[in-house]
């Protein structure tokens, strides 16, 4: 695992620094750069240090800018790809002794930041961390720290997920990074990893990929809005079915376009009707509220198909996967949304682009299209 940005170590005491960005391991330059471009363009210079393979970076403001007002500075998290969450450093408790740990940070919280309340605190470990047991005790350690901290004042009696909340970043078991998030600038899920199980039924795994892009690229309105029984999907590219099983989850009646097989079980449901077919090729005969696609084929002509089916009304809104090259991939999101925003333009309507890398993605990005206004 590559080692944190060097610093002085200061035993149990607090200095606020930078801002540390989750991403998928392996994509940590895309991310480093997306979000110094979106400082920049907001006249606030600095630097990215990238932990290879660990899902982390570590940016530095050139000039010192207040804990208390960085964040409303930045443009909210939902506009980032490739950064699945942002969390605002504090400082670090370095070296972490390896008994009492809880009083370490305890004392160290005391002494820098002394009266204020969290609502809820979350343990992260690097996703690309190697250590088991590094990720095993954290997962241990999350819940007794919570009733310490909730004794010593320091979090709220009942979780609040509308206040602050103290997100602490565990590399090893010698250092903590200690830091924050604030409401309206995280991920709907800490670290932007959700928790989510696998149906024992679902087809396949990538029945999860949909279930997250609903979760988090829609609101708790706009779900009440758009996820509703009785509504229609045609997903391309379905076979053997696991976006279809998501989408009969809720409800839906799907049209499941593709020349390979469907799970046999999920064709029993009674809310699916199989069309042999290419997936590029093919129209609907009439109107669908939801166009699916997680066919893995070149970006572009992913994006110009979606393009086509908005120019002619056949979906009022479509979620659907892109599998970026490996070089240039951010370069390619942006010549490919470019692309997106040039076809809808020629469709009748406004809409909104929301696009991440979700935890259950692995190479490629989920867009979504919805309608202006539409929750």
């Amino acid at each position: 695992m590559a080692s944190l940005p060097a610093v002085s170590a200061k035993s149990s005491k607090l200095a606020a620094t930078g801002v540390w960005l989750f991403s998928r391991p392996g994509f940590e330059s895309e991310a480093g750069r997306e979000w110094l471009d979106q400082a920049r363009t907001l006249g606030i210079q600095g630097s990215v240090e990238l932990l290879a393979d660990t899902g982390l970076v570590c940016w530095e403001a050139s000039a010192r800018v207040p804990v208390e007002t960085r964040a409303e500075q930045y443009l909210p998290i939902d506009s980032l790809v490739f950064v699945r969450d942002v969390v605002f450093e504090l400082g670090r408790v370095e070296p972490l002794p390896k008994q009492d740990r809880v009083g370490a940070l305890i004392t160290a919280l005391d002494a820098r930041i002394p009266e204020r309340k969290w609502g809820e605190v979350a343990v992260h470990v690097p996703e690309g961390s190697p250590d088991a047991d590094l990720t095993a005790f954290a997962r241990k350690w999350t819940a007794p720290l919570a009733a310490a901290l909730r004794r010593h004042g320091r979090l709220k009696e009942k979780r609040d997920r509308g206040a602050r909340r103290l997100d602490l970043i565990l590399p090893d078991f010698e250092r903590l990074i200690v830091g924050e998030t604030l409401p309206g600038q995280r991920a709907a899920f800490p670290g932007g990893r959700p928790r989510l199980r696998l149906p024992g039924s679902a087809p396949s795994r990538s029945t999860l990929k949909l279930e997250e892009a609903f979760l988090t690229l829609l609101n708790d309105k706009e779900r009440g809005r758009w996820l509703t029984p009785g509504m229609t999907a045609v997903d391309l590219g379905a076979s053997p079915g696991g976006w279809t099983f998501h989408l009969v989850g809720r409800g839906m009646l799907v049209t499941a376009v593709d020349n390979g097989p469907m799970n046999a079980a999920l064709m029993n449901s009674g809310q699916v009707d199989h069309v042999r077919s290419d997936g590029f090729v093919w129209v609907p005969e009439r109107p669908c509220d939801w166009m699916v696609c997680d066919i893995v084929d070149k970006p572009r002509r992913t994006v110009d198909m979606v393009g086509r089916w908005f120019q002619h009304g056949y979906c009022r809104a479509s979620v659907f996967n892109l599998k970026l090259p490996m070089k240039k991939r951010l370069e390619e999101w942006r010549l490919c949304r470019q692309r997106l925003e040039e076809a809808l333009a020629g469709a009748a309507g406004s809409f909104d682009i929301r696009a991440k890398q979700l935890y259950h993605d692995r190479e490629e990005i989920t867009v979504m299209v919805l309608p202006r206004g539409a929750g």
